[in-house]
């Protein structure tokens, strides 16, 4: 079963996510990518979109032009998971 992470877990996520904020809320995972056009952008949305899919991990998120905004959060806990944090790391692997 999932958990939310707790406050040292959190912090500890962080400091190996640096690009990554907890959400004004505390309740997720937020970062802008910005990409070289809208195609480069798409791409990542998609690869993106095959590991949430496999992990059945969806993330909130927006597109315009080459930014792509995303946050990580598991609805279930009220906050973030250790797969948030998973999901975080797969997204700067293909950024």
């Amino acid at each position: 079963m999932t958990q939310k992470l707790d406050v040292a877990e959190l912090q500890g996520a962080l400091k190996v996510l640096p690009q990554w904020q907890l959400s004004d809320d505390g309740l997720g995972l937020e970062r802008a990518f910005t990409f070289t056009g809208f195609n480069a952008a798409f791409g990542f949305m998609s690869r993106v979109a095959l590991a949430a899919e496999r992990e059945n991990h969806h993330p909130e998120w927006s597109n315009v032009y080459n930014t792509v905004t995303l946050r990580w959060t598991t609805h279930s806990v009220s906050g973030v998971s250790a797969l948030d944090v998973k999901l975080a790391k797969k997204c700067d692997s293909f950024a």
